[in-house]
């Protein structure tokens, strides 16, 4: 609660002629999330904060928060959920056996032995009574205190070393790139909703602005979860490896651009932000977009600049904004299999 208050006042610190009480009041903001409760709950603690921290209104009564107006988010699984509504991608990865083949053959490798054998010795129990999953969930137990109390020391991070949490972050890292990330092309495909969604809003923004017109909605703000971040930076080419992350790949592991624990940690964003430039030397660069990620300036994969000329961007995704339909994507396809006689 306290993250989302914190990211939403550093946001509006940030854009403060975006993040107006005049635009809070006419609803000139959008709130969209996923059904999940947490995502709600992050979303409401997201307007919280901006409301009353930043723009310091009064909390409103019981009573009084019938007539407050575009305070209550909007539930869009279709955008912020996409991968549930993909029958492909559920088939295919979700709920495939087969699809984390990568992930369950490092939990047998020597690595992950590596660690099971010195926990087991720690604890001193027989190495047969524990596996990779075990010794995950200790790790995330771990992680958890050490984020929530800042409890570096406690019983369940004194069983890992530092190598130890190599290897565990790289075992998460092969669970999201084969299930999240460019493992398989329907994992990022399946999001090119929210990524159409999201050039749209730009789009109409810049129609606007040419047309001297006040832009309808200048803030829009969507909360879904690492798992509609993580395909969509795979759709748009970010933190792409030359070879992809496989279990035999761990010795090249700190070297990796897909590390998912800094891709998205906690309460992790990405904003589009797109500009107006006055003193442009040309039509073309007169509409700017910059991204940040965790609040970090994040270049453009296909230039290495942070700042890109809306029209040029609109150019080098033209394929994703024209072609890719998630109808289409997700749609599986039957095959019906045939013997000679038949045919």
């Amino acid at each position: 609660v306290e993250d989302m208050k914190n990211l939403a006042f550093r946001l509006a610190s940030l854009f403060p002629s975006l993040f107006t009480l005049d635009k809070l009041q006419k609803c000139q903001m959008s709130f969209v999330t996923s059904s999940k409760h947490r995502c709600v709950d992050s979303t409401k603690a997201f307007i919280h904060g901006l409301a009353h921290t930043y723009l310091q209104l009064p909390i409103p009564t019981e009573d009084e928060l019938e007539d407050v107006l575009c305070r209550d988010p909007l539930v869009n699984d279709t955008l912020m959920r996409f991968f549930d509504h993909c029958e492909k991608f559920v088939a295919q990865v979700e709920d495939n056996d087969t699809a984390m083949h990568e992930l369950e053959k490092f939990k047998e490798g020597p690595e992950m032995r590596r660690v099971m054998h010195k926990i087991a010795e720690l604890l001193s129990i027989p190495e047969g009574e524990l596996n990779a999953g075990l010794v995950q969930v200790a790790f995330f137990t771990c992680s958890f205190e050490l984020a929530i109390n800042n409890d570096a020391n406690s019983a369940w991070c004194r069983l890992f070393d530092e190598e130890d949490a190599k290897v565990l972050e790289y075992l998460n890292d092969l669970k999201q790139y084969w299930k999240r990330g460019y493992g398989y092309d329907i994992n990022s495909r399946s999001s090119c909703n929210l990524f159409q969604h999201i050039f749209r809003h730009l789009d109409n923004a810049v129609s606007e602005s040419k047309r001297s017109q006040q832009i309808s909605t200048p803030v829009v703000m969507q909360f879904g979860h690492a798992e509609t971040l993580l395909p969509l930076l795979a759709l748009m080419g970010l933190f792409k490896d030359e070879k992809p992350l496989m279990a035999d790949n761990f010795s090249t592991h700190l070297d990796q651009k897909f590390r998912s624990g800094r891709m998205v940690p906690y309460a992790s964003n990405l904003v589009f932000v797109l500009y107006h430039c006055d003193l442009a030397k040309s039509p073309q660069e007169e509409y700017q977009v910059q991204m940040l990620l965790n609040e970090n300036l994040l270049p453009f994969p296909h230039s290495h600049q942070s700042v890109c000329p809306f029209e040029d961007l609109k150019k080098q995704y033209r394929h994703l904004l024209d072609s890719c339909h998630v109808s289409d994507e997700c749609q599986l396809t039957k095959v019906a299999h045939a013997s000679e006689d038949e045919l």
